[in-house]
């Protein structure tokens, strides 16, 4: 069997593995096996890119592979499931980093593309103005959500379109010139730097309740990048991968866009959703209060309940809650409670996080119930209890036209006869707007640490 031969084989088999893999993450139990099977068909396509002929430089290669494991392997074993968002925007932002660094690199060796193929000019180029807009518009996600920028919209008004619209026409110019036989130094660097205050310039304005969306969309982006690089370089490996990650980018950024009712490019103007403001008050905005209850009040509540559903948020997350919760809802089924889940496609901060916690903690997965399912159980719903849920709750997403999450679906946790809402304090969500659900009379506050609330009413119920 010839090199080549032996090459183009293994691209198949890794290929098939990465669309073997992705279809294991539909769901928390194969999840852990897709994300291997995907890994050891990446590792094919490595070893069969070594094996290209004229690969050299094999030391720098090693040395590239050892640091990268170096600093990749500590980092994913240590984060805990509430940043992992701002893992994912930092891992899809050195992705199109590299990508544009790889255009960088070929206008260097080819002096300005000089003979090549009209194609390899255009796809490096693309690559280049994408890879620097997403890699730079990463950063940004990532500062927003480890709050070292603040989550609120930042911008320059009315003049923010226009000069985003300026730094897109001085990068394509650039890319032009370049393609016109222009072989300057300062025009690749002036092109990466446009599109490097792009990607600044686009992310900064959107706030903290659209991070999720933007990081999906910048993955997308990334994966478009390095198909194009791909096709620049003649290596399937970049293509195929490249366009699966863009084409499962364009699809996630498209859901969770309609779980939230905003179009992709009202989401890119920016001016949604800024960090939520710290605040412990139980005083709300006006003559609105909120009722305070305990522990044993709340258990009470649940114990004589025939259903009951546990609504999560980040603020399980937060508090790391979800082993607690499974045992609270143990003890309600023990006694005859019927318990679910009610999960938002935007609950957390990614997609799918509240279904991760809760397989973690071994939550039968038909106890699952997604928005869709779940909203048409409230009515006959004795008890709901919200954990840190915020804005995915807020019934002035239906009532509100005036409300910036008008119109977003949310889960109508206000239709249950009575709801206890588990939160530190009255700071609001993502959105920045008050919850109008905390103030309705049938709605109770049990204020403090999510864990150690749920262990007191999981005690209260062992007493009962």
């Amino acid at each position: 069997m010839s090199r080549e031969v032996l090459i183009q084989l293994l691209y198949i088999v890794a290929f098939a593995l990465f669309i073997y893999g992705l279809m294991g993450l539909t769901g928390p139990r194969t999840a852990v096996r897709g994300n291997w099977i995907a890994a050891a068909g990446m590792g094919l396509a490595v070893v069969a890119t070594l094996l290209t002929p004229g690969m050299g430089n094999w030391w720098l290669i090693l040395l590239g592979i050892a640091i990268g494991t170096a600093v990749g392997v500590p980092s994913a074993k240590q984060v805990k499931m509430t940043a992992m968002p701002q893992m994912v925007a930092l891992f899809n932002g050195v992705g199109g980093g590299a990508v544009a660094l790889i255009a960088w690199v070929e206008f260097r060796e080819s002096h300005g593309f000089d003979g090549s193929p009209a194609h390899v000019a255009v796809a490096s180029l693309f690559s280049a103005i994408v890879g620097s807009v997403s890699f730079w518009g990463s950063l940004i996600a990532y500062g927003k959500l480890q709050e070292v920028i603040t989550g609120r919209p930042v911008g320059i008004g009315k003049l923010q379109q226009p000069l985003n619209l300026v730094l897109l026409l001085l990068a394509l110019v650039c890319a032009g010139v370049i393609i016109g036989g222009g072989d300057a130094q300062l025009l690749i660097i002036g092109l990466l730097l446009a599109s490097a205050v792009l990607g600044v310039m686009v992310v900064l304005p959107i706030g903290g309740a659209d991070m999720p969306v933007v990081i999906s969309l910048l993955n997308a982006l990334t994966g478009l990048s390095a198909a194009a690089m791909g096709l620049a370089l003649d290596n399937t490996a970049l293509i195929v991968a490249g366009m699966i990650v863009g084409a499962s980018g364009t699809i996630l950024t498209n859901l969770m866009a309609k779980a939230m009712n905003r179009s992709i490019p009202a989401i890119v103007a920016g001016g949604f959703g800024g960090g939520g403001g710290g605040g412990g008050s139980v005083q709300g905005s006006g003559d609105q209060t909120v009722r305070r209850t305990s522990a044993s009040d709340a258990a009470i509540q649940m114990a004589f309940a025939n259903q009951v559903i546990i609504v999560p948020g980040y603020g399980m997350a937060v508090a790391q809650a979800q082993h607690a919760v499974r045992e609270m809802a143990d003890l309600l089924e023990s006694r005859g409670v019927s318990v679910y889940y009610a999960i938002h496609p935007v609950a957390g901060r990614m997609p799918g996080h509240m279904n991760v916690l809760l397989a973690e903690a071994d939550v039968p997965y038909e106890r699952l119930k997604e928005m869709e399912d779940i909203n048409r159980e409230f009515a006959r719903t004795d008890v709901a209890m919200v954990i840190g849920a915020n804005d995915v709750t807020n019934p002035a997403a239906r009532t509100d036209t005036d409300s910036p999450i008008y119109g977003m679906p949310i889960l109508n946790v206000d239709e249950s006869r009575s709801v206890i809402v588990l939160k530190r304090g009255m700071a609001p969500g993502f959105a920045g707007v008050d919850n109008a659900l905390y103030f309705d009379p049938k709605t109770t506050m049990l204020f403090g640490d999510a864990k150690s609330s749920v262990a007191e009413v999981t005690e209260e119920l062992k007493a009962l």
